[in-house]
């Protein structure tokens, strides 16, 4: 049975939560095709529309239409969480097996390049990141990757110790199996599950960082929409719309939250904690 099987048998939140995550890829996809109107043209006459049959979500401080530029921003908003996630997926959870069978200096120095991460102000070292290579979206991504790769490293590197002390890898070990051969034969399978739950808690987290940085306009200038660059310039407006940042915040909301529920659906149906699962059959170690 495959993972997305496994989560649609988890229980109805699990399955509400899948659906609400193919509309949003289905957004992230095709969002700007789907826009009722051009998400960058301006009508200040109708500006600060409450919600209206022409506009169904209302219209901002320029009169655009809010549901065509939430839309149109969804691309950049989830595509980059998606791509800040995969970054630190790769560059935390390889290092972080690796380190399990190097050498006691590679192992130290490894651990301290990560609590050096961990210890960085995230908002800070995402300014100083745009600032030193450019204030774009690129940057921005990567600075989230950065910072999310510690998680990756400690999971992998704490699943793959697990697995380490196993009584067949020590033997294929001491047979003389290379460490390359006994993570591509034995630890990844095994530490798969614990990346999968990671993976999802870390797009719900490196989606909110998006929008954080957004917010604060790093990553994506005006007028290009994002959700983030939504929220703040209708922050500017309560007074005479109340309820403008509702869509693009429940939209963060309802992303995340989805999210997180899938993550917890799959600790629970791919038996994360489990990581030492019984040993394989026999077979020859390859150095």
């Amino acid at each position: 049975m495959n993972v997305i099987a496994r989560l649609w048998a988890a229980g109805w939140t699990a399955r509400a939560a899948l659906l609400v995550i193919a509309g949003v890829v289905v957004i992230a996809v095709a969002g700007p095709a789907l826009a009722p109107y051009d998400p960058l043209a301006q009508d200040t006459a109708n500006a600060l529309q409450d919600a209206t049959f022409a506009h169904l979500l209302g219209t901002d401080y320029l009169g655009r239409d809010v549901l065509s530029r939430l839309l149109a921003g969804a691309p950049a908003s989830l595509l980059s969480a998606l791509a800040a996630a995969l970054i630190g997926l790769v560059i935390g959870a390889v290092p972080g097996a690796l380190s399990a069978f190097a050498p006691r200096i590679g192992e130290w120095l490894s651990l301290r390049v990560v609590d050096a991460l961990l210890s960085l102000p995230f908002i800070l070292f995402a300014i100083v990141f745009a600032a030193l290579l450019g204030n774009g979206l690129v940057q921005a991504t990567l600075a989230i990757g950065i910072l999310i790769a510690p998680g990756f490293f400690r999971i992998a590197r704490a699943a793959t110790l697990r697995v380490r002390d196993s009584q067949y890898v020590e033997a294929a070990l001491f047979l003389g199996a290379s460490a390359g051969w006994v993570l591509r034969r034995h630890v990844w399978r095994q530490v798969a599950p614990n990346l999968v739950v990671a993976s999802v808690s870390a797009l719900g987290g490196a989606l909110l960082a998006v929008a954080s940085l957004t917010f604060l306009g790093i990553g994506v200038q005006p007028p290009a929409p994002t959700w983030g660059g939504m929220l703040a310039s209708d922050l500017g407006y309560l007074s005479q719309r109340p309820f403008g940042p509702v869509g693009p915040a429940l939209a963060i909301i309802i992303t995340v939250g989805a999210l997180n529920l899938i993550a917890d659906a799959a600790h629970d149906a791919l038996g994360a904690d489990a990581v030492v699962a019984r040993a394989p059959r026999k077979e020859k170690a390859h150095v």
